[in-house]
């Protein structure tokens, strides 16, 4: 028979689930709490970093409807519950492993999908929210520029041919006569 910590723990978790975004699952064994410390400030105000019993969070994912592989959850396990960006709490968690390689990234969970340790990095590796919309922006921005320059083109195209032309205006005129002198004196010179 479950009690009351127990129920309000499924149900804080299950709370957790349903309102992130993202939650990536570790294994924090060997880590001191200065460490964990350490990598709840890293990951920001936007991730919650919580050290969860397995049990507790096999029923709460149940609750939650999110669906688990129960290998994820064998030893002491922390999860990394994400309300903004993905990107910048998977680059944290990664960043942290790198330096205490005691963290392990087991896997986790985004938009509902399960995520296994490599997609996780694979998503670490991407640039952030911000950088990929300023990408956008500045694509946006060039596209009128370019479309622009693109129509402008033929008009200057023409202009500078009007004024190259407008140069050789007398050798134009005078090219019949030169042509026509240049034909004749070679007909002649064929005739004689």
């Amino acid at each position: 028979m479950p009690n009351a910590e127990k129920t309000t723990a499924v149900a804080e978790i299950s709370e957790q689930f349903t309102s992130s975004s993202a939650a990536v699952i570790t294994e924090y064994r060997g880590l001191s709490v200065k460490q964990l410390t350490d990598l709840r400030r890293a990951l920001g105000r936007e991730t919650t970093y919580a050290v969860v019993k397995n049990t507790l969070t096999k029923r709460a994912a149940a609750d939650a409807g999110v669906v688990i592989d129960d290998q994820l959850l064998i030893g002491p396990t922390a999860i990394a519950f994400i309300s903004g960006d993905p990107v910048e709490a998977a680059k944290g968690l990664r960043d942290f492993a790198k330096t205490n390689p005691l963290l392990v990234i087991k896997g986790g969970i985004l938009d509902g999908k399960a995520l296994s340790a490599d997609e996780v990095n694979r998503i670490a590796d991407l640039e952030s929210r911000e950088v990929l919309l300023a990408k956008i922006a500045g694509i946006l921005k060039a596209l009128p520029t370019r479309a622009a320059g693109l129509f402008q083109a033929p008009l200057s195209q023409m202009a500078r041919l009007a004024k190259a032309l407008e140069g050789r205006r007398e050798w134009i005129r005078a090219f019949p006569t030169w042509f026509e002198r240049y034909l004749f004196a070679g007909v002649a010179r064929a005739a004689s």
